[in-house]
């Protein structure tokens, strides 16, 4: 349930979206999915594009966002059809079953927006280390019961030094798994996000601080991925997207940090055939069957699309996104 003082409009700011609407391509009667429904920031805008007649379908794992969803794509309810659903990427063939037919939609079009909400960022959800709040982090709060907290208090040092490299790229990993581990044996529980900053600080030396973003920042993406499961969510939950395309149907992804925009690339290229070759020097390379998949994509976008310096400006959270596209091949 959203707290009493919570306005519609400040739970998302939608990123990159003159980009997203020329690559999804909405236009009136097309069925929509939007992995990523927050808010509705892109969803109404969407919803406008495909009406009427048009299906949209919003997936999410954050029941609070789906409430605000639902609010915010009310006016539209009697020119198109709108489903949300609560749950994972991994659930999304599920979601496309429709719920008077039993049939499968296919998807003219789909829009992932990865990353956190303005909303969860700013409202004591454990996401963000510029205020003093509990160290929750989960995306879906009514059914991931592990907590960063927990997580902290119950993972050995070693462990949370691959989970800040592998997640977070983080080179002072040890360090602060080091730090976190000292204050374990102390006999504290890490129970704030201000507690987990301050070890960090203090772990890494003030010269190495980075220029562009807090020194934090790495610690809190890699716990965030961890808790919940970010990266193997996206991986099955891009490929169910893409089976589920329709042909001349278009998959649109935004990303926010290398691991998600690597996985993204890497996907994309896979299915559309790019995938590399064996070495020339190996058995597969005698082999006279074509040892490339079959595409099933077109890429739409060589190279990641980014915001403008006037949209960085005017949303600072923009500033690390970066767009590919891809359509499903009749």
């Amino acid at each position: 349930m959203l707290p009493d003082d919570t306005s519609v409009d400040e739970f998302h700011i939608p990123v990159l979206v003159e980009p997203v609407l020329f690559y999804l391509a909405p236009s009136p009667g097309k069925t929509i999915l939007d992995a990523t429904e927050g808010g509705a920031g892109h969803s109404r805008l969407i919803a406008a594009a495909i009406s009427p007649g048009g299906t949209l379908i919003g997936v999410d794992r954050d029941a609070d966002a789906l409430e605000v969803a639902g609010l915010r794509l009310a006016e539209y309810q009697s020119s198109i059809q709108i489903i949300l659903h609560h749950c994972e990427f991994s659930k999304i063939t599920d979601a496309l079953s429709d719920r008077k037919t039993g049939a499968a939609f296919r998807l003219d079009g789909c829009l992932f927006d990865l990353g956190v909400s303005s909303y969860q960022l700013d409202h004591g959800l454990g996401f963000s280390f510029r205020r003093d709040e509990h160290l929750d982090g989960r995306l879906n709060r009514r059914g991931n019961d592990r907590t960063v907290a927990e997580l902290l208090a119950t993972t050995s040092e070693a462990e949370l030094a691959r989970i800040f490299w592998d997640f977070g790229q983080e080179r002072f990993s040890r360090k602060i798994a080091r730090r976190i581990a000292e204050f374990k044996d102390a006999g504290s529980r890490i129970e704030t996000t201000g507690q987990l900053v301050r070890i960090v600080e203090s772990a890494v030396p003030r010269s190495a601080w980075p220029r562009d973003i807090h020194v934090a920042t790495r610690v809190f993406q890699a716990l965030r991925i961890e808790v919940n499961g970010e990266l193997d969510e996206l991986r099955v939950g891009l490929n169910a997207a893409i089976d589920n395309l329709a042909p001349a149907g278009r998959i649109v992804v935004i990303c926010y940090h290398s691991l998600e925009d690597s996985i993204v690339k890497s996907t994309f290229a896979k299915r559309a055939g790019k995938a590399p070759g064996p070495s020339g020097f190996s058995p597969a390379a005698l082999m006279t069957e074509p040892t490339n998949l079959k595409p099933e994509l077109k890429l739409l976008t060589r190279k990641p699309v980014t915001p403008d310096e006037f949209e960085k400006q005017r949303n600072i959270r923009s500033r690390s996104a970066k767009l590919r596209a891809a359509e499903r091949i009749a």
